[in-house]
């Protein structure tokens, strides 16, 4: 970047959807931040637009840039409901109208930009491993990943969380055959998964990290 990153753009990005880093805002507020190197276009339809790592770290507060010595903008308002975050199986149940086609189209578009911005920040533009955000959003990414496959999350259906390991996060599922569906859903994404038995009541579950190479 070679110049500040403004309140509108810091707005923008702190606004960001938590999960996939899609935008909002007007076509040249984004051009901006593709300028800056802060977001990208997706290069299918619908074309949204998506922060890239350095983006991510601006929103997460862990790097400031050539915007660190301007004052601090006024808080950001909530991002507004209705933004895609990939189910995790812990949700409450999602509210009438929110599954269907429409959904279908939400994950199946966070899942390409996903995969782009493997493309863009993985050495050699490998989309079949994941990438530095997926590694510092365990939870998030392996959600996605799951719903993008066409596994259903919970209460039926799986549950991701955290774990007390670096890198890795725990998915449970009550039914076997579709805790196995879950296992190659991951693999399929590029992540490694390992099957284990709780104690002291030996219920299965996957534990799964993001492959390296």
């Amino acid at each position: 970047m070679t110049k500040p990153v403004t309140a509108a753009q810091r707005r923008i990005i702190e606004a960001a959807d938590p999960a996939t880093g899609r935008l909002t805002g007007s076509e040249a507020q984004l051009a901006g931040l593709v300028r800056h190197r802060l977001a990208f276009r997706h290069p299918r339809p619908p074309h949204a637009y998506f922060l890239t790592p350095t983006g991510h770290r601006i929103r997460e507060g862990t790097e400031l840039g050539p915007a660190a010595d301007a004052p601090a903008p006024p808080p950001v308002a909530p991002a507004p409901s209705g933004l895609f975050a990939a189910r995790t199986g812990t949700e409450p149940a999602p509210p009438p109208g929110a599954e269907g086609p429409a959904r279908a189209r939400d994950v199946r578009s966070a899942w390409e930009g996903l995969l782009e911005m493997r493309r863009m920040t993985n050495p050699g533009g490998a989309r079949d491993r994941p990438c530095s955000w997926e590694r510092t959003h365990l939870v998030q990414a392996a959600a996605l990943a799951l719903e993008a496959a066409g596994c259903p999350p919970g209460p039926e259906g799986y549950r991701v969380g955290e774990t007390p390991q670096p890198e890795a996060v725990a998915v449970r599922e009550a039914a076997p055959d579709r805790l196995r569906a879950c296992a190659t859903a991951l693999e399929a994404a590029g992540w490694q998964v390992g099957e284990h038995a709780e104690r002291p009541h030996g219920v299965r579950y996957l534990l799964a990290s993001p492959r390296r190479g």
